[in-house]
Formats: C-alpha cells, sequence, structure tokens
C-alpha cells in the first residue's frame, strides 16, 4: 500500500525527525564530555557505549528508509532509559514525551504504520 505524502507531512516529518535527532546528538555528546551526569545511574562505565548507541539509532531514525528501524531502537533505548529513571528515582517525564515523539514523527513520516494498526484494531 503506497499512500500519497502530502507536502506539509513531509516537511512536518522531517522537522521532527531532525529536532529529535539533534537533541539525541546534545545529549550523547553531554555523556561524553560531562561524564560525572551518569554517576547518579552507576553508568559512568557505559557513557561511551550508551552515547553510540544514542547517535546511531538518531542517525538510523533520521534517514526515510530506515526511520521504522530507528523508531524501534530508539523505543527500546528510551523504555531503557524510563527503566533507569524509575529505578534512581528520576522523574520519568521527559523519557516519556520524547518517546512519544518518536512515535508521532513516525506516523507522520510513515502513514502506512497508522494503517496497520487500525486495521488491526478491527
Amino acid at each position: 500500500m503506497n499512500a500519497e505524502i502530502s507536502k506539509t507531512r513531509i516537511i512536518l516529518g522531517w522537522v521532527i525527525a531532525g529536532l529529535l535527532t539533534a537533541l539525541y546528538l546534545f545529549s550523547a555528546s553531554g555523556k561524553i564530555m560531562h561524564p560525572e551526569q551518569l554517576n547518579s545511574m552507576k553508568l559512568t562505565d557505559w557513557r561511551i557505549i550508551i552515547a553510540i548507541g544514542e547517535v546511531v539509532s538518531s542517525l538510523i531514525f533520521l534517514f526515510p528508509k530506515t526511520n521504522i528501524y530507528g523508531t524501534l531502537l530508539l523505543s527500546a533505548y528510551m523504555g531503557g532509559a524510563i527503566i533507569i529513571h524509575m529505578t534512581v528515582g528520576i522523574s520519568i517525564f521527559i523519557p516519556i514525551v520524547v518517546l512519544i515523539l518518536v512515535w508521532i514523527g513516525s506516523f507522520v513520516r510513515n502513514p502506512e504504520l497508522l494503517a496497520k494498526f487500525s486495521k488491526n484494531e478491527n
């Protein structure tokens, strides 16, 4: 099923994907430049691997051909972030909002996903 995507939807999809990618790149650079941020979570030793995962996942999410795979990777990443935040006692509001934005961006860029979800509900 090849759905026509409006120009507005394409632009909105690129804006959401670009902003989320910038957010993840900024977050990854913070993990590399300021490792003390991860001290409270006891993840300092894993900061490079976490940062690389963020960068790779966000770049996979950015490009339309691999957007769906990026959505799955970022969903898994944000799920882990939510669990870590809950374990340490940090608010889970921001990771949840970012996760919702990832899925909104994915649905905007891939209208066939929304069609598949609504088709399965019937």
